[in-house]
């Protein structure tokens, strides 16, 4: 039997009208199913976008970068060493025994880093954290977060925040590894919380032969190598250097003659931020003082870069690398004796590993000379006087003159009597064939006889300089205006006077055809355009021709050149033969030499008729000055404009011109539409005279509008930076993509205007750029800062601009910090940090009333900002500090030692803020509104000051202060509101100007033994406390009782006249007192039998209840404290319970500890680092 299936539904055909509906727009369809959620995605994502723009800045990394600064920084005991080690290991492969200041070393092809190890004090936190680019926070992973370490991140915060990199150290004293990796979250989760969400945390483990090991140091170190870098706002104002070398070059015998005295240091170290300025640079040196850098000059690099291979490889000379060699890996650490060589401005030192010259061991006479030079007690001139010829010989103090020395000496001839002259070869000298005479008349004895010496030098001189160079060469020497002085008498000649050079003819071989060589240099010689142009005693001819480097002119070539010097003041004498001066003075000025008799020096004698030929209207000195400038040319006789340049009379710029490219002919166009509104402006302004008043206010109105709107378009066509037919400005939708457009095109700019300067002349414009190595002099540096130097503590360099070398008062908003214990009083001495320095200065705290006065505060207001003054340098507003209240060591209590941070609003040398002053008062005569005070001020003048004050009483009635009284002095007249009580006190409410008070203590670290106990100016209170003085009590200060007299008011009396017009409801009742005894005072109550047997019976229960009730009482005190005593014992064996486990834990922990030391490092202890 077949299965006979229920037929299945037949499909349904759809309705025209739902068809009609899906063919259109289903707006329901495509509606949000969340809106509100929608809105705050797309919102979150708006957010973070916006977040990622910052405030263009201009990247001034140069092409060779600076290395970047690598900051190790934590507590003691953490590790900061072995880390510096381990990486310097693996990126230079040696092995670093101690490390003193920065160890730069190579790390990538561009990339260089310095390492440099932050100390356990506050003055190297701030100095670290306003340079370092990169902080390897060190944290004990055992241990946690320590107080130095909250320190140091809220001392970033204020200056700029670099990248920070959290590393943990230790975990190998974990056992469990569950306590391990919860030990790491609760350290990641706190970083996050004081950095910011995300930041990165390397974990160490235990340490292996002294360094960490070598897959985690791997992992490291390709993180740095791949950071970057955003410079901030400070550092990229501002040229700074971290000194990585610092010599004293002070001269020993001075240092001899007073140890004490200022010395002469030189620094090294690579530029960063902005190029150092190349002349008198103002720089500051936290821990020393402002300073100005007398010499500086660029070194070669001491720790050079690859890069240059990464050209060699485009051009295809060498083959790519892969991989740094070993040989590439250099390491520069001239503190810590590393590598061995030192480059100093004229030398390079090179560290051989063993003493070249030991005493005893001296292997020939050249080194005993110089042990015995090593050996020498006193410098030149300080031993004993005398000269010794041999060794076995006395010491000669005086020669005695032989017989004809004597004769000599009566004779008055005592040899030289002045300064030898230089051996000056000019064309005067060797042009004529006489010898020549020097035009001295000190040269000349007083019987016309010269000194024999002289005589024979200048014989000798006047034969070389015929014999070196010929007639065309002097001349041309001549036209120089130089003076060729011999650098000694070898160079001149090595021979007699007679002339015989035929001896040796190999030796003189160098001294022939001396003139053509010294022509030929002379032709080859490049000429400054820019020098040449400035010079007046070259014609422009000339100039041209020595620029281009052209034959000299036909006179030159005879010999006959035609004398620049005297051919303008001259003219006759320009060829003239002048060989009896060593010296040529210049002529062609215009001023006349002043006769000696002339008393007034100072007011030049000008020639009128030099100045007349020169300056006429003829003269070729106008001519050639005329065509330097852009002139009109006006016709005499109309006065019109003639065109110089051709264009239309009838106003076109341009005549009518065919474009070459097009071959479309373009006429000349008329005065454009701004041209065309001028002209009708001043038409409108011709005729104004003749409008009315009202047209006239109508032009001037028409005018002014056609001003804004031009002014308008050209706003709007600057706002984005860029020109209206620049391509970028179409590539660029938002403000903020325009302006970085504009910082590069700018940055282009500049770059290629330098690239085509010289180096010499790009150092003294722009000067020293970052990442070159420089050599700083500076003078005047105290004594100290040698004699104490310690490398450990970093030198920094920080450049000043103009405005932060003054001083001032600075407005700044400050808020003590949440951590710090103690509040801030205003006028208690604070140290500051701000951009640079580190100075100790006495704020006032302040607030604003209404915006209408600065009001001193006495103490900084609790979890909020308030405005701070304090005498110090100016420094640009939005700058950001922090303060402390002490930089010692020995003062740190274990608490939390950041006091305040903010920012600066404004700087100004003066500010006013006032205190409340209130000035009391009673009263002594009273008339009705009128009253006589006194008790207020002492005398009349203090009255007149305040004449017209509102006064007040506290019962609220307000007054005026009226005129003072002429006897008693001090007492014044006011009126007030209502009459007031003799009992009454006046208070006038006034505000006193105070001015902050001008202290600027830096801080000098570096000069001090020990580095990290540096001490300002103190609280009385701290004095006090260390000296065991008590605080003064004064008197008026003690507290004493306060007895307050009852005050009994009168009676209101109310008159019977008015008694008796009130209405009824307010009648006051009077009540006559009571005469006669009432009947209840007169009844007396009499106890019966029966009452007082009752009432004895109470007595006696109560009293036998009453005594229950105390032995009861007393029982119940006996347990309690038999109960007391048990409770007291167990607790005595609590404690001692507890004591005795805290004991036993942490000698398990100092277990753990010495175990962990097997490794190299680890130990933790509070005297020092690793």
């Amino acid at each position: 039997m077949e299965q006979q299936n229920k037929a299945h539904r037949a499909v349904r055909k759809k309705s025209q009208k739902k068809t009609t509906q899906n063919n259109g727009q289903n707006a329901k369809a495509f509606a949000v199913a969340a809106p509100r959620r929608l809105e705050r995605e797309a919102r979150r994502t708006r957010d973070i976008n916006e977040k990622r723009f910052h405030v263009p800045m201009v990247d001034r990394t140069p092409e060779e970068p600076p290395p970047v600064i690598v900051a190790v920084v934590g507590p003691p005991g953490t590790g900061k060493t072995t880390l510096i080690k381990s990486l310097v290991r693996r990126y230079t492969k040696h092995t670093l025994s101690d490390i003193k200041g920065p160890v730069t070393v190579v790390s990538g092809k561009r990339r260089r880093l310095t390492f440099i190890e932050c100390a356990n004090d506050l003055s190297s936190m701030i100095d670290i954290a306003k340079i370092a680019d990169l902080i390897l926070l060190m944290i004990d992973g055992n241990f946690g977060f320590e107080m130095e370490t909250m320190e140091f991140l809220n001392i970033l915060a204020p200056h700029g925040f670099p990248r920070i990199l959290g590393v943990a150290t230790h975990l190998d004293l974990f056992k469990s590894p569950a306590t391990l990796r919860a030990s790491k979250k609760r350290l990641k989760h706190r970083l996050w919380t004081e950095v910011y969400k995300g930041a990165k945390l390397f974990y160490l483990s235990g340490v292996m032969n002294g360094r960490y090991p070598d897959r985690e140091i791997l992992n490291l170190a390709r993180f740095i190598s791949v950071m970057k870098f955003r410079p901030l706002k400070w550092r990229n104002e501002h040229s700074y250097l971290l000194a990585d070398r610092v010599v004293d070059i002070t001269h020993p015998a001075e240092i001899e003659r007073n140890a004490k005295i200022d010395r002469k240091i030189t620094l090294y170290g690579y530029v960063h931020g902005t190029p150092l300025p190349a002349h008198n640079a103002r720089v500051h040196v936290p821990g020393i003082g402002d300073l100005t850098i007398s010499n500086i000059e660029r070194l070669p690099d001491p720790c050079p870069t690859p890069y240059q291979e990464k050209k060699e490889v485009e051009e295809g000379k060498i083959k790519r690398r892969k991989r740094l060699d070993d040989r590439l890996k250099v390491i520069y650490a001239p503190m810590s004796d590393v590598g061995g060589v030192l480059i100093d401005k004229d030398a390079v030192y090179i560290d051989v590993g063993h003493r070249s010259f030991v005493e005893g061991e001296e292997k020939g006479v050249g080194e005993r000379l110089v042990v015995g030079l090593q050996n020498a007690q006193t410098t030149l001139g300080e031993g004993p006087a005398g000269i010794r010829l041999f060794s076995n010989t006395e010491a000669l103090n005086e020669i005695k003159p032989d017989d004809d020395e004597k004769d000599n000496i009566h004779k008055g001839d005592s040899g030289r009597r002045e300064m030898r002259h230089g051996r000056v070869i000019t064309r005067d000298h060797y042009g004529d064939d006489s010898d020549g005479e020097v035009d001295d008349d000190a040269e000349e004895d007083e019987d016309g006889d010269y000194d024999d010496a002289e005589a024979e030098e200048e014989a000798y001189s006047q034969s070389m300089r015929s014999r070196l160079l010929d007639d065309s060469m002097s001349s041309r020497l001549a036209d120089e205006d130089d003076i060729a002085f011999a650098d000694s008498d070898s160079d001149l000649a090595d021979h007699d006077d007679d002339g015989d050079d035929d001896d040796d003819d190999g030796n003189m071989r160098w001294k022939s055809n001396l003139a053509d060589r010294a022509l030929k240099d002379y032709k080859r010689r490049k000429w400054d355009i820019g020098k040449l142009l400035y010079l007046d005693n070259i014609a422009p001819e000339e100039v041209i021709k020595r620029w281009k480097n052209e034959e000299l002119s036909s006179s030159a070539e005879d010999g006959e050149e035609e004398d620049i010097e005297n051919d303008v003041s001259d003219p006759e004498n320009s060829h003239a033969d002048n060989g009896d001066d060593f010296f040529e003075k210049r002529t062609n000025s215009a001023i006349l030499l002043v006769d000696a008799e002339v008393v007034d020096r100072t007011i030049p004698v000008y020639d009128d008729a030099y100045l007349k030929d020169k300056w006429g209207d003829s003269s070729p000195s106008l001519t050639s000055l005329k065509t330097r400038f852009v002139t009109r040319q006006f016709d005499d006789s109309e006065g019109n404009e003639i065109n110089p340049s051709g264009f239309d009379s009838d106003g076109e710029e341009f005549g009518d011109f065919e474009d070459l490219e097009t071959g479309e002919a373009i006429t000349g166009t008329t005065t454009d539409e701004h041209e065309q509104e001028d002209i009708v402006g001043e038409q409108e302004a011709k005729d104004g005279q003749e409008m009315s008043y009202d047209k006239e206010r109508q032009a001037n109105a028409r005018k002014k509008e056609k001003l804004r709107l031009r002014f308008e378009e050209e706003e709007e066509q600057e706002d984005d930076g860029l020109g209206e037919d620049d391509p970028e400005k179409k590539l660029y939708d938002t403000w903020h993509d325009a302006q970085k457009a504009k910082i590069a095109k700018q940055l282009e700019i500049n770059k290629a205007e330098f690239d085509e300067m010289d180096p010499v002349t790009r150092e003294r414009v722009e000067g020293y750029r970052a990442g070159q190595y420089v050599r700083i002099v500076v003078d005047n540096i105290p004594y100290e800062f040698t004699e104490k130097f310690d490398p450990k503590f970093p030198v920094i360099i920080g450049s000043l601009l103009a405005s932060e070398d003054r001083l001032g008062f600075v407005q700044v908003r400050i808020k003590r910090h949440r951590w710090h214990k103690k509040i801030l009083k205003s006028n208690d001495p604070l140290i500051f940090s701000l951009g640079w320095r580190r100075f100790q200065s006495l704020p006032i705290y302040t607030t604003s009333d209404s915006r209408t006065r600065n009001r001193m505060l006495k103490y900084t207001p609790e979890h909020l900002h308030c405005t701070g003054t304090f005498y110090g340098p100016l420094i640009a507003p939005n700058t950001g500090f922090c303060a402390v209240q002490s930089v010692a060591n020995g003062a740190a209590t274990g608490a939390f030692r950041i006091a305040a941070t903010g920012i600066v609003l404004d700087v100004d040398q003066s500010v006013q803020i006032v205190k409340k002053l209130k000035l009391v008062g009673t009263p002594y005569k009273i008339f009705k509104n009128t009253a006589f005070i006194q008790g207020m001020f002492n005398s009349a003048l203090e009255v007149a000051k305040f004449e017209g004050a509102t006064i007040k009483t506290v019962s609220g009635i307000r007054g005026q202060i009226k005129r003072a009284l002429s006897k008693p002095e001090g007492h014044f007249r006011a009126t007030l509101e209502d009459k007031i009580l003799m009992s009454d006190i006046v208070i006038l409410r006034a505000w006193y100007p105070i001015q902050p008070r001008k202290l600027y203590n830096p801080v000098t670290s570096l000069l001090l033994s020990e580095k990290t106990e540096w001490q300002g100016m103190r609280l009385t209170g701290e004095l006090r406390h260390e000296k065991g003085l008590s605080v003064p009590q004064l008197k008026d200060s003690d507290y004493t009782k306060i007895e307050r007299p009852v005050r009994r008011f009168n009676p209101l009396r109310v008159p019977k006249t008015i008694r008796s017009e009130l209405p009824f409801k307010s009648q006051i009742a009077m009540m006559n007192p009571q005469q006669k005894v009432s009947y209840l005072q007169k009844r007396a109550v009499v106890v019966g039998g029966t009452e007082k047997k009752k009432r004895e019976m109470m007595q006696k229960v109560m009293t036998l209840r009453n005594e229950q009730v105390r032995k009861r009482q007393e029982k119940k005190q006996e347990r309690k404290a038999v109960y007391q005593k048990k409770i007291a014992e167990n607790e005595d064996k609590r404690k001692e319970r507890e004591r005795r486990d805290k004991k036993e834990f942490f000698q398990r922990q100092s277990q753990k500890r010495n175990a962990g030391t097997q490794g190299g490092g680890g130990k933790r202890h509070r005297g020092g680092d690793d």
